[in-house]
């Protein structure tokens, strides 16, 4: 840039008619702006708590809603408890204990509502001596037929009491494979029907083969209790095995105190 057209840059020109291009405002018009109180200006300093803060993370964090979405479960199944439970007294019955002629026992897996491939299983468990089976005979066939669902124990998850015991040992059979509960519960229903059909028919000349208890010797050795080792069978010696031929003939009250001489 030339010195010439510096100059004009800096100097304010003055047109033809005389007045000059810089001008003030009055002081009428300067009353007139809104002064701030000194309480505005200190709200509009910014401190380090202000810069450690984000701007707009005044909200809940995501673990904070889930909480919150849990604790509205809650109350949700609470309100149920409190509202509509005591209207189910209505439907109430005696408990009626199975009789003989009810001798399987169902068990179903349930999530509270929410979808699972587990909710379709259904077992059913029963003790081989309630079920309508013709003699010894046909016990020691569906024994055979039964193969590995058979156990001389009360399987673990099949709703048995530990402490029950069957001379001839229970039954267990699951089925998973179709999509309806029903269907899986009928599958297992009528495989049990057709078993003790089959083993009641006294034309099935199987009962010259060998039981395979492979299963059962494979399933204590994998608990590593030693059930399985010098012949102790299926299940560790209780106090129910002690030999009653050696028990006294006459019961010993208390051991005799030692004389002293």
């Amino acid at each position: 840039m030339s010195l010439s057209a510096l100059r004009h840059t800096l100097v304010p020109r003055i047109p033809c008619n005389g007045h000059r291009l810089i001008h003030a405002s009055s002081a009428a018009m300067a009353r007139q702006v809104r002064r701030r109180k000194p309480e505005e200006d200190e709200s509009l300093i910014v401190t380090l708590d202000d810069l450690d803060t984000p701007a707009g993370d005044d909200d809940v964090s995501s673990a904070g809603h889930i909480m919150l979405r849990q604790q509205r479960k809650i109350l949700y199944y609470m309100r149920l408890i409190e509202h509509d439970m005591p209207k189910l007294v209505e439907y109430r019955k005696p408990f009626t204990p199975p009789s003989s002629s009810t001798p399987l026992i169902i068990r179903s897996i349930s999530y509270g509502g929410e979808e699972h491939p587990a909710d379709r299983k259904r077992v059913i468990v029963a003790p081989v001596s309630k079920l309508p089976l013709k003699g010894d005979d046909a016990r020691k066939r569906f024994k055979l037929l039964a193969g590995v669902r058979w156990s001389p124990e009360p399987p673990k998850d099949g709703g048995v009491s530990s402490k029950e015991s069957d001379t001839w040992g229970y039954f267990k059979l699951a089925c998973e494979d179709f999509p309806v509960p029903a269907m899986n519960l009928n599958w297992a229903s009528d495989t049990l029907s057709r078993l003790i059909e089959e083993a009641n028919n006294a034309q099935n000349a199987i009962l010259d083969i060998p039981y395979d208890d492979r299963h059962l010797e494979a399933k204590l050795r994998k608990a590593k209790k030693g059930g399985h080792a010098k012949g102790r069978g299926y299940s560790r010696p209780t106090l129910k095995d002690f030999p009653k031929e050696w028990l006294p003939d006459s019961p010993v009250s208390s051991l005799s105190s030692p004389t002293t001489q």
